[in-house]
């Protein structure tokens, strides 16, 4: 992209391409290329033979004679070229293709006129510059083979015209030059063409290029959007979202689902005692620990707001959701935060409050699980801190 810039910001007219930026060029470029140069083949054989036809019909039988083996050059030198340009191939082979077969396509109209003589000697050599014009203008080919092409053009032009008997030096090498000013005009013009098509093509890239940064940046915005800044977690807002999916899409929902909320104990004196850098500290530890104690990646855990961290299990009964809430209770113990002021341990531990729905049973709202998870969280805090607590008419500590 640096050399995209590059070239962009110069004039137009030095632009230039090398390297990957050439070779993606000719690979984008190729399909239209090619169509374009076997329908020229194509319609080249074809007005080649209504000329022999109405010729067959108009001349006399050896005038007709006389212009059939220059004639018969063409057509395989054609389809040779046709057959070529059907599947991409090494550069320098289309070119050594390409250039072989108008080479041999100009001297068959060439030797057509030169063949039969006459009115046609002059005729078949201004259509063979008229024919070698037309695919200079519209092979989109590197400049370098159009040059080839009219440079062939003009030798086999001049080359006949000096031993034309018809007309002296003087004037075949002026008519040359009259022609040669022509097809250096269209030259310059194929130039232009193709400096154009090379500076769409930048532009392009560039276009394609800002649009990924674009969208890459849009979901970046979108990750921070749902991400808690601090742990890294899912935020409230992407939890919601996950829920209302879950409830209004997911097909899976049948199965039932748990909630576990979870809330680390006295976080309040941890900050007042060794200070909130201390306490950013200890939530984005375990924050990690209740990820990495999930099922799946259908579990999703979101930071629900302050010390407080919702945790969403798809597809779960009571006797899962109780191993899953024990195994982040326990982790979070075994990982020894200090927490020293804390009236439970003197190191950070977390009470969970969990609510189950299950498919033997209704499938409860989202909010409905949620309260009754926030009321199992209380249970636990009231009981007595670091322990599981399953909702329940009757709920009472399931370890501690």
């Amino acid at each position: 992209m640096e050399q995209v810039e590059r070239l962009l910001s110069g004039r137009t007219r030095d632009i230039r391409l090398n390297g990957d930026l050439a070779r993606l060029f000719r690979e984008r470029s190729w399909p239209q290329a090619a169509k374009i140069i076997r329908a020229w083949m194509v319609w080249v054989i074809v007005l080649d033979g209504l000329t022999l036809g109405l010729n067959a019909i108009l001349l006399p039988a050896g005038t007709v004679l006389s212009m059939l083996w220059p004639a018969s050059i063409l057509p395989p030198a054609a389809v040779v070229a046709t057959i070529v340009f059907r599947r991409p191939r090494a550069l320098w082979l289309q070119g050594v293709f390409t250039l072989s077969a108008v080479f041999l396509i100009l001297l068959s109209v060439a030797l057509v006129g030169v063949n039969t003589g006459g009115e046609f000697y002059e005729r078949h050599l201004t259509i063979m510059l008229f024919v070698a014009v037309t695919a200079i203008i519209i092979f989109p080919i590197p400049l370098s083979w159009s040059t080839a092409i009219g440079a062939s053009a003009l030798g086999i032009y001049l080359l006949f015209q000096l031993r034309n008997p018809y007309i002296e030096a003087g004037s075949a090498l002026a008519g040359a030059l009259f022609f040669a000013s022509g097809v250096v005009a269209t030259l310059v013009a194929r130039r232009t063409a193709t400096i154009l098509a090379h500076k769409t093509f930048l532009l392009e890239l560039r276009d394609r290029s800002r649009l990924a940064e674009l969208a890459d940046a849009n979901s970046q915005l979108e990750l921070l959007a749902r991400t808690d800044p601090l742990t890294g977690v899912a935020n409230r807002r992407s939890m919601m979202e996950t829920l209302h999916r879950f409830w209004n899409e997911d097909p899976g929902r049948a199965g039932g689902a748990a909630m576990l909320m979870c809330d680390v104990d006295d976080f309040k004196r941890l900050n007042d005692n060794l200070g909130h850098a201390e306490g950013d500290r200890c939530l984005v530890k375990v924050a990690g620990i209740i990820q990495s104690s999930m099922r799946d990646e259908r579990d999703q855990v979101a930071r629900y707001g302050g010390e407080e961290f919702l945790v969403f299990l798809p597809s779960c009964d009571e006797q899962e959701a109780r191993v899953v809430a024990e195994r982040i209770r326990s982790r979070v113990e075994a990982a020894s935060l200090p927490n020293p002021t804390s009236r439970v341990l003197p190191y950070v531990t977390v009470s969970i409050g969990v609510s189950v729905s299950t498919q033997d049973g209704e499938l409860l709202s989202a909010e409905h699980l949620q309260r009754q998870a926030d009321a199992a969280l209380y249970l636990a805090k009231k009981a007595a801190r670091n322990c599981v607590v399953v909702h329940a008419p009757e709920a009472t500590p399931a370890s501690g």
